[in-house]
């Protein structure tokens, strides 16, 4: 049985407090698709009045590492797992409540089912799609995963 929504919140309010407090959420995940939110306010913003970058970069990292993290759960073995580069694109300003979708679940299960198999370093692309209350894209972000049976 994978991970659940209110363990991750749980787990953010204790190992990650800066996103907690920043107000990223996970929202949903399930084997495919893993969804938070983060909601444009004072303690986030950035002095162009919209959300700081690194937050909408906490909530886009959460939403593609949970699903890791969900996946290695599932899988029974010991994984370590870790970001090794990141990309962003920004196309709006994020005011609001912004919602970052990844959908890469059977991406990230056949990179743990390699390392597993292998015993080798696998590096995994995960892309996580921001937008905001209207649909409308505001980011993506892609974050290469790097993946070592132990």
């Amino acid at each position: 049985m994978g991970v659940s929504a209110s363990q991750l919140n749980k787990f953010l309010f204790v190992k990650l407090p800066s996103a907690f407090l920043c107000g990223v959420r996970v929202k949903s995940i399930d084997e495919a698709k893993c969804v938070t939110s983060v909601k444009f306010r004072w303690i986030n913003q950035n002095p162009f009045n919209s959300m700081y970058f690194a937050v909408q970069a906490m909530a886009a990292e959460l939403s593609t590492g949970a699903l890791v993290i969900n996946h290695i759960n599932n899988s029974g073995k010991k994984v370590s797992m870790l970001v090794a580069s990141n990309k962003a694109v920004f196309t709006k300003k994020a005011v609001g409540r912004i919602t970052f979708t990844c959908n890469d679940g059977d991406k990230i299960r056949s990179a743990i089912q390699e390392t597993i198999r292998t015993g080798e370093g696998v590096t995994c692309w995960m892309t996580s799609i921001a937008v905001n209350e209207k649909g409308e894209q505001v980011s993506v972000m892609d974050f290469e995963w790097t993946l070592k049976a132990k």
